[in-house]
């Protein structure tokens, strides 16, 4: 059996990230090694900001904020917030038209457009969170296969999201291993009460076994023709899920999903398919954050198809709508399932585009926010959009409606998504003309931001 030694990388980026940021404010940029010597190269037009040597997070019920509800343009990094933005979004951070706008890492970097190591399995493991969910010499022996790779992806997301999130916050994540008697398990990474974080979750599962009655009727009413044997469906499922929600209620909640799902019918063949999505739930409207995270969506997509922005995030618009509510859950994004086309090798290529997208989409919107104030009033709103944000997670959701179908689920990290808190107020409509009804009016007639 392979052995194998995991260690924290923090040290060593904020470290490398450091000697950069040096070197750019010198001009000697060319001196750093790689791969943040080129940083100058493909971030002409980036500029680093600082005041100070610490970073000021605000608590709840922060004063002196101009104007209720309205954020602060052009927040600038303090120093260590610059050094840990090097770190953590490592060449993503361009386009000083807005907020050095980050672009789609695989169009900013070349070093994303290689094409993956999948053959090095025991290397790419050792800057995970934790080991795979499936021993790595097994990983070993079928790499080729898409189980194998699509776990290694899952894996590879999950210690990207993490360790970009623990740059900014401080803090650190809770990794939990778990095991489904069933067959499989998951590693749940947990940050809650942090300095930027209430509670943000980052979540890997991959499990086997047979499908319940309960889970194929689900897959059947959406058109999937399965045909098990005396009853019995042999399936594979596997993602990676993450909801952070930040404490900052003009820092905007996300959610990403990207999975995998393999059955194995009556006569040997199988079928599979891939789904997922990226979505952005703000408390309050921000046109350029809504443009940074959708236009970002967008490229992911257009490399690959066309239509597949246009269409997703409609479809997106559609499945986050809380349907007792009249409105969707936030500003949408992009989502898809039962993706099985053009062919298995496309599919995933697609989906491994939309996964490199979710620290570039969302870090620079959280790095933007660092230091707004808010108000008591305004912190009381976020509790109640997050309370729409339970609604729709408990009645609505097909993770979760699957999740607690299947049995020897994780509950703790199906319920994972939910905040720390929330609020429900009878009959609670913001008074027109406020920054509030301006969200919930973008709510009840979703925008194009792209």
């Amino acid at each position: 059996m392979a052995t194998i030694v995991f260690c924290s990388v923090n040290k060593t980026a904020r470290t490398t990230a450091r000697r950069c940021l040096n070197s750019y404010s010198n001009g000697l940029a060319s001196s750093v090694e790689s791969p943040y010597s080129q940083l100058t190269t493909l971030l002409p037009s980036t500029r680093w900001f600082s005041r100070g040597s610490s970073v000021r997070f605000m608590s709840h019920g922060t004063a002196g904020r101009a104007g209720a509800g309205r954020t602060r343009r052009g927040a600038l990094l303090s120093g260590a917030a610059a050094v840990t933005a090097a770190a953590a979004v490592a060449g993503f951070l361009a386009n000083a038209n807005h907020f050095q706008r980050a672009e789609m890492a695989t169009k900013v970097s070349p070093i994303s457009e290689e094409k993956e190591p999948e053959g090095e399995i025991l290397e790419r493991c050792r800057g995970f969170m934790s080991p795979p969910v499936t021993d790595i010499g097994e990983l070993q022996e079928r790499k080729w296969e898409m189980r194998t790779r699509m776990e290694m992806l899952i894996m590879q997301t999950q210690a990207d999201f993490c360790k970009a999130l623990e740059v900014v916050d401080g803090g650190t994540f809770k990794v939990d291993r778990w095991q489904r008697n069933e067959g499989g398990g998951g590693i749940s990474c947990v940050m809650q009460d942090g300095k930027v974080f209430e509670k943000a979750g980052v979540n890997v599962s991959v499990v086997f076994g047979y499908l319940t009655e309960e889970a194929a009727k689900q897959m059947t009413s959406r058109g999937k023709v399965l045909k098990g044997k005396d009853g019995k469906l042999p399936f594979c499922a596997m993602g990676v899920s993450s909801v952070i929600h930040p404490k900052n209620p003009h820092m905007p909640t996300v959610h990403f999903n990207y999975r995998y799902f393999e059955i194995e019918e009556e006569d040997g063949s199988k079928q599979w398919w891939f789904g997922g999505g990226t979505d952005l739930t703000p408390v309050y409207i921000n046109k350029e954050d809504a443009f940074h995270f959708h236009n970002t969506l967008k490229e992911a997509c257009d490399k690959h198809h066309s239509q597949y922005y246009p269409d997703f995030k409609k479809w997106c618009d559609r499945y986050f709508y809380i349907q007792h509510r009249g409105e969707t859950r936030g500003i949408g994004g992009i989502f898809f399932d039962d993706l099985d086309s053009p062919s298995q090798e496309e599919a995933f290529s697609f989906v491994k585009s939309c996964a490199r997208t979710v620290v570039p989409c969302y870090l620079p919107i959280v790095y933007k926010h660092l230091n707004d104030s808010f108000t008591d009033e305004e912190k009381d709103w976020q509790q109640v959009r997050r309370g729409r944000y339970v609604e729709f997670n408990l009645v609505y959701d097909r993770g979760v409606k699957f999740g607690l179908a299947t049995p020897g689920s994780r509950i703790e990290s199906i319920l994972m998504s939910l905040p720390l808190s929330a609020r429900w107020e009878y009959m609670h409509e913001p008074a027109k003309g406020t920054l509030e009804a301006e969200m919930l009016e973008a709510l009840r007639n979703p925008k194009e931001w792209v």
